[in-house]
């Protein structure tokens, strides 16, 4: 079974996140949820983006970084949106990772050098939301990825939804979380 970090969304550590979590945890896996967000969470997406503005991205990152310092090498690096930026940053430059999990976000690979030799990885995201397809260029990201790495999958679902694997949230789109589950479970299997 594999290890995972699952690093939480912007809204912080949700009960779906949590929830999500034990989904993993239920299948055989042991999945680490660190809270960059020091306990707290946001009902509304802006503002938990406040609380990371507010605090720095690169604080938030940091924080995901140190998180990972005592877990083993050989893990998997898993992020909901906000959350991608330490799995990306980690599965990139900390030796070992096994794979990684990217869940409405992407980053340009250019970002932290190159991606690791063999490291396989998923992206996940609706096709119409409007943080994934348009405003960072995350599908853009997600694309030069899929092109670039053999074993890279991307996987677009149908809607607007952001954070729509997270059963806690009004955003909440069960047809399309589940299919999410599955295909990560795969993954992980």
């Amino acid at each position: 079974m594999a290890e995972v970090v699952l690093y939480h969304h912007a809204q912080g550590l949700t009960d779906g996140v949590k929830a999500f979590a034990e989904e993993l945890r239920q299948a055989g896996h042991t999945v680490h949820t660190p809270d960059l967000y020091e306990g707290n969470t946001y009902v509304t997406l802006e503002e938990g983006i406040e609380y990371a503005s507010s605090t720095g991205f690169g604080v938030i990152l940091e924080r995901g970084v140190q998180a990972a310092q005592g877990l083993p090498e050989q893990v998997v690096y898993a992020g909901f949106s906000l959350g991608v930026m330490p799995a990306q940053k980690l599965t990139q430059t900390r030796p070992g990772a096994t794979g990684a999990l990217f869940y409405y976000s992407c980053l340009p690979v250019e970002e932290f050098g190159s991606w690791p030799d063999g490291v396989p990885v998923q992206v996940h995201g609706m096709d119409q939301d409007p943080f994934f397809t348009e405003e960072g260029g995350d599908l853009d990201a997600a694309r030069a990825l899929t092109a670039a790495v053999p074993s890279a999958e991307l996987f677009l679902y149908p809607g607007k939804a952001h954070l729509f694997a997270d059963s806690s949230l009004p955003g909440y789109d069960e047809p399309a979380a589940k299919l999410l589950l599955q295909r990560t479970l795969d993954f992980l299997a």
